[in-house]
């Protein structure tokens, strides 16, 4: 199967071509404000260096959120695009998720962190199975820490930002991600919404009204 890998929630663009468990083609770069406009147009030319056409690809899967408001906002409207038009199956995971499978550190809990501004982060904890035994979350950063005092040094935060305690850099294994996530229930394209753990400043300001 040919899937399509697709992650702006942060910073960062990660998209690849995956073809029956064979990773053809990468993308890992840090575009920035660059991202709403350079995003469509990295994935398109890795789709002609690879000479694969995108009505070729089989099944889609993208990352909708946590993190970057506007990043998580692009991935969802390209990949919403993509499938709609061109009728094909589409699966969302979580950020969290991706950066917890990507690890390589060898502990029983993998904690993905991402900074959420003024002492919040979004996370979670997963085990070493990725089962999720904290649901992610929007969550002030001392509370984290709270709750993985229970799993002692058995424990890495893994993140792309940057923390002053240690942690593990977040660089994803697409190859891997596409693998565990790619039996996962599709959802149509037309349902298919960011997942931001948190309100918008507009939504907080409606809901307190």
């Amino acid at each position: 199967m040919r899937i399509l890998y697709l992650d702006t929630s942060s910073s960062f663009l990660y998209s690849a071509l995956i073809d029956n468990n064979v990773l053809l083609d990468e993308i890992k770069e840090e575009l920035n404000q660059n991202l709403s406009t350079q995003a469509l147009f990295k994935i398109e030319e890795m789709f002609h260096k690879n000479n694969i056409l995108p009505n070729s690809i089989e099944k889609i899967i993208v990352v909708n959120g946590p993190g970057s408001f506007t990043g998580v906002r692009i991935g969802i409207t390209i990949a919403k695009t993509y499938a709609w038009c061109l009728n094909i199956p589409v699966i969302a995971i979580s950020s969290l998720e991706a950066m917890a499978v990507s690890s390589k550190s060898k502990v029983d809990f993998k904690v993905p962190i991402i900074d959420a501004r003024r002492n919040y982060v979004y996370s979670s904890i997963f085990d070493s199975n990725y089962n999720s035994i904290l649901k992610g979350q929007y969550i002030k950063l001392d509370a984290l820490k709270v709750a993985v005092k229970s799993l002692g040094d058995n424990f890495i935060f893994v993140s792309n930002d940057d923390f002053e305690f240690p942690h593990e850099k977040y660089d994803p294994d697409i190859l891997k991600i596409v693998k565990i996530f790619s039996s996962r229930e599709c959802v149509n394209p037309h349902l298919l919404d960011a997942n931001y753990l948190k309100l918008t400043e507009a939504e907080e300001k409606q809901s307190d009204n």
